[in-house]
């Protein structure tokens, strides 16, 4: 289990002063969920994010994985990105299969386990294409498939189908729920979708912001397996009007906010 203990994050303005990105954010993440954090721009999704990666060092508080506290990036981790970050001078398999051979594992093993993720994620043909012969939603299969290939017991994705189209993006939540189901990893997913996060996730972290903490956390009641027919329901409806209503009050007193200190300035 992932503990987020009390984790406040400071940085540096230019100024000198300290800006509290994070303050005291604290929940547990079950093993094998699903859970997302959503947010506004400026809540700390991301940083949390990294946070749990080992990335980023937390000013305040840890992050505890099975009790052990997380002092940096780690075999048991691996992230997905929203931009897609594959290696343009590699073919695909060989980007599925770069971060085995980062860890010592023999080319061939490591593209045998490449070429079995490039199937999990519906690529089969494509071994031996280059990350600009393919779709924004292939590149995004393919860092899924990276990070699935070294077999990491929680996954974490930082708003990784933000970029795509939206038939596209729906598609591939489709395909992360299938894998997800049979993979049964931990998932830790940062969104700005209210829709994606009731219809990926058993529970949905709302941050607040300035600084960024826990608004509220959400149960999604609704049953596994997860069909995408799901969305046409009243109780999917309620969720997202819930989670909206939430956003809608956070980003209000914030604009209110900003008003009020630009009006200061201008006095």
């Amino acid at each position: 289990m992932i503990k987020v203990d009390k984790v406040s994050k400071y940085f540096q303005k230019r100024d000198g002063t300290d800006f509290a990105a994070l303050s005291n954010v604290e929940f547990p993440i079950r093993d094998g969920e699903f859970l997302s954090i959503l947010g506004p721009s400026g809540c700390g999704k991301t940083t949390l994010l990294k946070i749990i990666e080992g990335l980023v060092k937390p000013s305040e508080g840890a992050i505890l994985i099975n009790d052990q506290p997380v002092k940096g990036p780690g075999p048991d981790r691996a992230m997905v990105f929203q931009t897609f970050v594959l290696l343009p001078w590699a073919d695909v398999i060989g980007n599925i299969a770069f971060g085995l051979e980062l860890r010592g594992v023999g080319r061939k093993a490591a593209r045998e386990v490449a070429s079995t993720q490039l199937e999990k994620v519906g690529l089969t043909g494509f071994e031996h294409h280059y990350p600009h012969e393919l779709s924004g939603g292939m590149q995004q299969r393919v860092g899924l498939a990276r990070a699935l290939a070294v077999n990491p017991e929680i996954l974490l994705m930082d708003e990784p189908f933000g970029a795509l189209d939206a038939q596209t993006r729906q598609l591939m939540q489709e395909d992360l729920l299938n894998i997800w189901q049979e993979e049964q990893k931990t998932v830790v997913f940062v969104t700005h979708s209210m829709d994606e996060a009731v219809y990926l996730s058993d529970r949905v972290v709302i941050m607040d912001t300035h600084p960024g903490r826990v608004e509220e956390i959400v149960d999604v009641p609704m049953p596994r397996p997860r069909d995408p027919d799901v969305r046409r329901t009243p109780e999917f409806s309620e969720l997202t009007s819930h989670m909206w209503d939430k956003l809608r009050d956070i980003l209000k007193r914030d604009q209110a906010t900003a008003a009020a200190e630009a009006a200061k300035k201008g006095a």
